[in-house]
């Protein structure tokens, strides 16, 4: 494990900027880059970094209960609620992230959001048991995510790189065909009778062809919120065509107080077992997210510490959403690119992000503009997003050395989850109604041919890997969040 980044005589490299009197240094000691981080600037300086932070992740973290809700057939009002719960949730635990609680949080400038992996799994257990089998499976597995937060040097050998770079993609693979069915109209379309219609495509063509250009031709901001921009693109142009109602707004009430287990729990074995096997594929992305904000906060890997109260965080976040009726939490890497771009990595502007999300989860009136978004529109969004979750997968997948022993658990793995994902509902009828719903998610067959062939199969002599060893794991370090516009901090150091 890496030793803890104290005083050291040693330089070492941070991004670029800094928040004393604006000067920009690309070297800096190991101490004065943990001050940085440690560093509150003046309310009149991080007020401003703290919206950039918000803004770039609050598309990303409304879409996933939004989804699910649609998806189920929720109220407008339930709705509304759903999201508002994901935004209280997210901003309570970016605070335990950023400001920390005991063993818990990693006290780096990472934001947490909602989720998008919990969708391929969620959104079929919500329609089988219901919207509380979700929750009370999200509620044990947040746990599990605790202790294994705790026992991470150990029980982390049984997911390397290789094996959460499968359930990566395969997630990412199980939910295209629901971005494109957004893309076509959704539900809305198909009762009104104009479901596929060219318009709806055309408008969420629009918002990728937006984001795109944005994020790889913007610059600093621009690129940092591409999808935040490609979508308010495509709503203003389905608003001027009479596509949008904003009576959910107005009649969303100014300010709401949640409470427990308003959508109620339900312990279902299958649910437990499929939600507990993303939180452990999604712990490890966000160790791969923590690694990137430390060695571009710090200039250093994180500690061992900082990766357990990071995952431990998430795992509260988790349990604590359940209890609440919101989606499970986790890292957001997008928010690696505003640190980058603004060249301040205090964790208190992070964790002021976090304050104005929980603030603003309390108005229903934010909560219900989401739910006035057409499905076209979000159609657009979600495929860019779910499209870099499995490009995401395939970046850990290529990061490794790819003999014929990790070939083989690739291809066994992805045969198993791929084909199981899309097989019709005969293929497992011979099955406990639990089973087939863990067999038709695609992820926890995937996940257990690519753990178990990984844990028998003979190793070949040692190669060297491609990437960094990521700390505490046994192999290298991927930022494997779909973060549009998150500059790695070379990428940044080239461009100067």
């Amino acid at each position: 494990m890496p030793a803890e980044t104290t005083a050291s005589p040693h330089t070492t490299d941070t991004a670029e900027g800094s928040t004393h009197g604006g000067a920009t240094a690309s070297q800096v000691t190991a101490a004065e880059a943990v001050a940085r981080v440690n560093e509150l600037p003046p309310l009149h300086r991080a007020a401003p970094l703290a919206v950039q932070h918000l803004l770039a992740m609050f598309v990303g973290n409304a879409a996933p209960p939004l989804i699910v809700a649609t998806a189920i057939g929720m109220t407008t009002g339930e709705t509304t609620l759903l999201v508002q719960l994901a935004m209280i949730v997210s901003g309570v635990t970016t605070l335990l992230q950023t400001l920390g609680l005991g063993p818990v949080g990693s006290r780096l400038p990472v934001m947490q959001g909602t989720s998008f992996a919990f969708l391929a799994v969620a959104i079929p257990i919500a329609q089988e048991f219901g919207i509380a089998a979700v929750f009370g499976g999200a509620f044990v597995a947040g746990f599990v995510q605790v202790i294994f937060g705790g026992a991470l040097h150990w029980i982390s050998r049984l997911f390397p790189p290789l094996v959460c770079g499968i359930i990566i993609l395969i997630i990412g693979i199980k939910l295209m065909p629901t971005a494109i069915d957004y893309a076509a109209g959704g539900a809305p379309a198909q009762s009104a009778g104009d479901y596929g219609a060219l318009f709806h495509f055309g408008i969420a063509a629009l918002v990728v062809v937006v984001t795109v250009l944005c994020n790889q031709f913007g610059k600093g901001f621009l690129s940092v919120a591409s999808v935040l921009i490609g979508l308010l693109t495509g709503y203003a142009v389905a608003a001027a065509f009479g596509m949008v109602s904003l009576a959910a707004v107005a009649e969303a009430d100014w300010f709401f107080a949640p409470t427990p287990l308003h959508f109620g729990m339900d312990f279902t074995g299958a649910a437990i077992i499929a939600i507990t096997v993303i939180a452990l594929a999604s712990s490890m992305e966000s160790i791969g997210d923590l690694t990137a904000v430390s060695r571009t906060a710090v200039g250093a890997s994180p500690t061992s510490r900082q990766l357990s109260g990071g995952v431990m965080a998430d795992g509260v976040g988790t349990s604590l959403g359940a209890l609440f009726g919101a989606m499970p939490n986790t890292t957001f890497s997008q928010n690696t690119g505003v640190v980058v771009l603004s060249g301040v990595v205090s964790r208190f502007v992070v964790a002021m992000a976090g304050g104005m999300l929980l603030l603003a989860g309390f108005v229903p009136k934010f909560a219900a503009f989401f739910s006035t978004i057409p499905y076209a529109v979000l159609g657009g969004a979600v495929l860019v997003m779910f499209s870099m979750v499995a490009s995401a997968g395939i970046q850990v997948v290529s990061s490794q050395v790819l003999d014929r022993r990790a070939m083989l658990i690739v291809a066994v793995s992805l045969g198993l989850g791929i084909g199981f994902s899309f097989a019709s509902e005969e293929v497992t009828a011979a099955f406990h109604p639990d089973i087939a719903l863990l067999l038709t998610s695609g992820i926890v067959p995937a996940m257990l041919a690519a753990v178990l062939l990984n844990a028998v199969l003979p190793t070949t002599p040692k190669v060297a890997e491609v990437g960094a060893e990521m700390p505490g794991t046994a192999g290298p370090t991927t930022d494997v969040a779909p973060a549009l516009g998150a500059e790695t901090l070379a990428e940044k150091e080239a461009e100067r």
